[in-house]
């Protein structure tokens, strides 16, 4: 008969065996190396061949414990069409664990979904054409949608003792909600492509109000889409918030990371360049590691700029390394802490449907836990997520 003292102790040598086959089996990558987390179809696998079906062009990506919500379409077209969805899938392996279409679009007219984040606790936020932010929360296998802000609001355009708020831009044109963000006191920051704004929400939801507003914001009339202000994040600090301003108003060719200043009422002047990217790269959205560095999508040549504190280049990711599917208009990206890699939301606006996918590029490092993120995965012993 085995002793209790051979049984542990065949059990702990499993135990070693099995973990260490596993972190043999995941031997660390190369700086850039990547591969597919999953592709988006063009279609939503619970609709899929039916008339009107919704799907790929998947935007916004976000990360809570071991599940990766992303959000989609994000597109023009989508009028007739069925809801808009968010595709959840297991952050190890790129199951898909569920889909949630979204509740109360006029489908009739357009409606898309561009940024999406979490909180704390594990609830997700998305970003709404129609509808503002949609807050889900989960409910073991279920998901609960609700209102937590409105639509953003349509400005008129700023003139002389006209009437306040305004849009601070060239011509009158609708609001366009891409991305956002909460600061550690709760508040929502939220960028308005089109209408030169950054708008809040308080705490717990409520009205969308004018944070931040400058025509540096505006976008340009001449470019492909003539987005403005674009990608949003709390810088590591806690003390400035960065912005994307995709295309400068002045010079299509060119875009900027700008930084303010997190505070109750910025001035127009306290807006600074942090970082410019010219040639038509079109940057789009960013995404700060633990160790402060910057990441920058650029859309227009579907590469990642990684920049140091100071906002200078120190290195451009391209590809990804081994990867069957190349970046295509990489959009948003949320980190994979567990894989010290980036999740990168192909969006292939301009691309092909067969690039609709969310890719894991290997950085070699975790991100900033910037205060939507919860950093609980909930891992086993053998640095595997258990859902």
């Amino acid at each position: 008969m085995m002793s209790n003292v051979s049984r542990r102790a065949l059990g702990w040598g499993s135990f070693f065996f099995v973990c260490s086959a596993s972190l043999m089996a995941d031997a660390k990558p190369t700086y850039g190396e990547g591969s597919v987390l999953a592709t988006i179809s063009p279609e939503a696998e619970y609709c899929a061949g039916e008339p009107g079906c919704n799907g790929g062009f998947p935007e916004g990506v976000a990360v809570s414990g071991n599940r990766v919500y992303v959000a989609g379409p994000a597109t023009l077209g989508t009028a007739g069409k069925g809801p808009s969805v968010v595709t959840v899938l297991r952050r190890s392996t790129g199951e898909l664990l569920d889909e949630i279409p979204i509740e109360g679009e006029n489908t009739a007219f357009e409606h898309a979904l561009s940024g999406i984040t979490v909180d704390g606790d594990g609830n997700v936020y998305v970003l709404s054409t129609q509808l503002g932010v949609v807050r889900i929360e989960r409910h073991g296998h279920h998901y609960q949608q609700a209102s937590y802000s409105a639509p953003l609001p349509d400005l008129p355009v700023c003139v002389p003792a006209g009437p306040t708020p305004c849009s601070p831009t060239f011509i009158d044109l609708p609001p366009i909600s891409n991305e956002m963000t909460f600061d550690e006191d709760g508040f929502l920051y939220v960028t308005d492509s089109l209408q030169a704004t950054i708008f809040r929400v308080a705490p717990g939801g409520g009205a969308m109000e004018p944070w931040f507003q400058s025509p540096k914001l505006a976008g340009n009339l001449g470019a492909p889409l003539p987005f403005g202000a674009n990608g949003i994040k709390v810088s590591p600090d806690r003390q400035h918030l960065y912005v994307i301003e995709t295309f400068d108003p002045t010079d299509a060719s060119t875009g900027f990371v700008y930084r303010l200043p997190l505070v109750e009422q910025p001035d127009p002047e306290d807006l600074e360049v942090f970082a410019s990217f010219g040639g038509f790269q079109v940057p789009d959205s960013l995404v700060f590691g633990e160790s402060g560095k910057l990441y920058v999508t650029l859309a227009g040549i579907s590469q990642i700029a990684v920049l140091n504190t100071s906002g200078a280049e120190v290195r451009r990711i391209t590809g990804p390394a081994g990867s069957p599917i190349p970046f295509d208009g990489p959009a948003t990206m949320a980190f994979d802490d567990a894989k010290k890699s980036l999740l990168v939301a192909n969006h292939a606006i301009f691309g092909s449907p067969d690039h609709y996918a969310i890719l894991r590029v290997y950085v070699g490092e975790k991100g900033d836990p910037y205060p939507d993120v919860d950093v609980d995965f909930g891992d086993d012993d053998c640095g595997h997520d258990n859902d």
